[in-house]
């Protein structure tokens, strides 16, 4: 059994993978890192190998709560990937993008692929049918463009996401969700449309988040699954491990 940690910059994810299948996930606080982890050793005492990604603050003392009983994986630019990374900067490439085009190699490794995440961010990396991954881009996420159109702006509410009844916003919360909403569709049909001109082959991957949400409101064809990060890490887990 494989433990699957996932840290973003606002909650903690640990999934449990066996034989390649998610049998268990649990999201929380890092405030409660400890009380979990003990909660998830009592219902699984034979996980093995752990791997951990953190876009997020981990201390030192988090790792060593599971590498005191797990064998730990710490997932870096260094760490050895099922395809050969092309990013100019690998550095500062986020370990969440490398989870994703891993998992993208496992799913489609023929293919050409495009993997959007709808989250905090919307990120685009692109990976070619011989692996190669070169990147992509980074924009704001919806959330993101509800709270810089308040922050930002003098008048301006801050509001939860919404569907648009309409394009023709009639009032000023209903001009926003237009705006966004309608503004992120756009956005990665416009990204999804390029991309297919150049590479007829493409299989597009939407998750993150917010991938249920736009999912039935995008007109091209994708493939969404919310756990392909999850999926993606625990390809890596298992690259490593043999």
């Amino acid at each position: 059994m494989n433990l699957i940690v996932d840290v973003g910059n606002t909650f903690v994810k640990f999934a449990v993978f066996k034989n390649n299948k998610l049998i268990h996930k649990v999201s929380f606080k890092l405030s409660e890192f400890k009380k979990q982890y003990k909660l998830l050793k009592t219902d699984y005492p034979k996980l093995k190998n752990a791997i951990i990604s953190s876009v997020g603050r981990l201390s030192k003392k988090h790792i060593e709560i599971i590498d005191k009983d797990i064998k730990v994986l710490q997932l870096n630019y260094k760490t050895k990937l099922p395809f050969k990374n092309l990013y100019e900067t690998p550095k500062t490439l986020g370990v969440d993008r490398i989870a994703l085009v891993s998992a993208s190699v496992s799913h489609f490794p023929n293919n050409s692929a495009l993997i959007i995440d709808a989250g905090s961010c919307i990120t685009y990396d692109f990976v070619t049918n011989k692996n190669e991954y070169f990147g992509g881009a980074i924009s704001p996420g919806i959330v993101l463009r509800y709270q810089a159109l308040h922050n930002f702006t003098a008048n301006l509410p801050l509001l939860q996401r919404d569907q648009p009844k309409t394009i023709i916003g009639n009032s000023t919360e209903s001009s926003i969700h237009s705006g966004v909403v309608i503004g992120v569709i756009k956005e990665i049909d416009g990204v999804i449309d390029q991309y297919i001109a150049k590479h007829q082959d493409l299989t597009v991957i939407l998750t993150g988040g917010d991938a249920i949400f736009l999912s039935n409101q995008l007109k091209n064809s994708i493939f969404a699954n919310s756990n392909f990060l999850l999926e993606g890490l625990n390809f890596i887990l298992d690259f490593n491990s043999k």
